[in-house]
C-alpha cells in the first residue's frame, strides 16, 4: 500500500511540475475577460487556435486561460509579444517544459494569445 501511495505522490509531483504553476502573468485573480475585442484584432483563423490551444494547452492553462496547474494567460499579450509566446511555447521556461506542438500551430496560438491583454 505504500508504495502505491508514494507512486501515486510521485506522479502527482511530475504532472504539476511538468505544466508550470510558476508565476500567475495575468493578476486578475480568475476575472473573466471579454474576449470579443481581443479576438478581432487577431488576423487568423480564431476557431482553429482555440482548437489547438484546447488540445495542447487548457490542461495546465485552463479552459477558459484562467489558469489551473499553469499560469492564467487570459492577459497575455500584455506581457509577452507574438514571438516570445512562440519561443516559450517550442523552448519552454520556468517549470513549463518545451512543447511538442507543430510550429505552425505554435505560431497560430502565440498570434492569438498576444492579443489577449
Amino acid at each position: 500500500m505504500k508504495k502505491l501511495l508514494w507512486a501515486s505522490l510521485v506522479g502527482m509531483i511530475l504532472v504539476l511540475g511538468a505544466c508550470g504553476g510558476g508565476d500567475d502573468e495575468s493578476g486578475n485573480g480568475g476575472e473573466s475577460e471579454d474576449t470579443g475585442s481581443e479576438e478581432s484584432s487577431f488576423d487568423g483563423d480564431v476557431a482553429a487556435a482555440e482548437e489547438v490551444f484546447q488540445q495542447n494547452c487548457a490542461s495546465c492553462h485552463g479552459g477558459d486561460m484562467e489558469g489551473n496547474v499553469g499560469p492564467a494567460l487570459t492577459e497575455i499579450g500584455s506581457k509577452y509579444s507574438a514571438d516570445e509566446i512562440q519561443s516559450i511555447i517550442q523552448e519552454g521556461k520556468g517549470s513549463m517544459s518545451a512543447q511538442n506542438v507543430e510550429e505552425s500551430d505554435a505560431e497560430l496560438v502565440a498570434s492569438w494569445l498576444a492579443t489577449m491583454e
